[in-house]
């Protein structure tokens, strides 16, 4: 007997839509990392002034908008590279539900919403989006291959963010918190680096061309001196704080937040991902929330 007309034999995948490829590519959940435009609004102690939490929202929705532009120029430039990758093979421009001219454009119009929105916040805004930009646009087209610019590019970046948040609210914001903000982008940056070269290692795949200048041996290193840095550099901040020195209270958060990560990237190899175990490891999400609170509660009442 033969099967009912029907009844298909067999069925085609189907591709993901070309707006929810467009979205996987903007990658939504990397723009946490914009949220560092915040840090001047909330350590000027100004989280009761409604205009300049206005502002701070067109700053950080502007930065996500030109992160994902870059990401998209990244993800055209990479993708024959991506396509050799277990995971990234599966990025929507390698995979090919976007195309390279339809990423283009996106970019383009994402840039140009980006401009428009800082536009109203002044000079200085206009000037630390362009230096963003044009740091994004020098990793993605060279510095990204090159050993130690590669992830000293990723904290400028960090950098940039923190102080144009600071200048679209037309704050201070301490020269210790830059220097935290490089540092702790830098390790993450190198927990990264040390991620991807386990994974080469254990996978026999390719990696990015810089993994070739760096070994586990010199990553371990420079994750262990920069990982100290950052918390004697936070610990110096809370001594000369400002806002107030009762912020050293929070030191122990600090200090437990990175032993938890240093802990799961040796113990687990999780480093290639930083944001995914900053949003998924329910520990060091407890600890941010206690530092938050804490902070809070500290700059509220002094």
């Amino acid at each position: 007997m033969g099967l009912p007309e029907t009844t298909p034999l067999y069925e085609l995948p189907r591709r993901p839509s070309r707006l929810r490829a467009a979205l996987v590519s903007l990658r939504p959940r990397q723009w946490t990392k914009n949220l560092l435009l915040f840090a001047g609004i909330i350590f000027a102690a100004k989280l009761g002034d409604l205009s300049r939490w206005v502002e701070a929202l067109a700053a950080f929705a502007a930065y996500c908008a030109a992160s994902s532009a870059s990401y998209l120029v990244n993800d055209v430039r990479d993708a024959p590279h991506d396509r050799l990758h277990p995971t990234k093979r599966l990025r929507p421009i390698a995979h090919g539900d976007l195309s390279p001219r339809q990423a283009i454009l996106l970019a383009a119009l994402l840039l140009a919403a980006a401009v428009l929105l800082v536009a109203p916040l002044g000079l200085a805004s206009i000037l630390f989006l362009c230096t963003f930009v044009g740091l994004q646009a020098a990793y993605t087209l060279s510095l990204k291959h090159v050993v130690l610019l590669d992830v000293m590019t990723i904290a400028g970046l960090f950098v940039v963010r923190a102080a144009a948040g600071a200048a679209a609210v037309e704050v201070r914001i301490s020269p210790w918190l830059l220097l935290c903000t490089a540092l702790l982008a830098l390790f993450l940056a190198l927990a990264k680096r040390r991620g991807e070269l386990v994974l080469v290692g254990a996978e026999a795949t390719p990696g990015r061309p810089v993994l070739e200048g760096y070994s586990l041996a010199l990553v371990d290193q420079l994750v262990t001196v920069v990982a100290a840095s950052t918390v004697i550099s936070y610990c110096l901040y809370t001594f000369t704080a400002r806002e107030s020195k009762a912020m050293m209270i929070t030191i122990p958060f600090v200090l437990f937040g990175v032993f938890r990560y240093l802990l799961l990237m040796h113990g687990r190899d999780l480093g290639e991902e930083p944001e995914e175990i900053l949003l998924r490891d329910l520990p060091i999400l407890l600890c941010i929330a206690g530092w938050a609170v804490c902070a809070a509660i500290i700059l509220a009442v002094t």
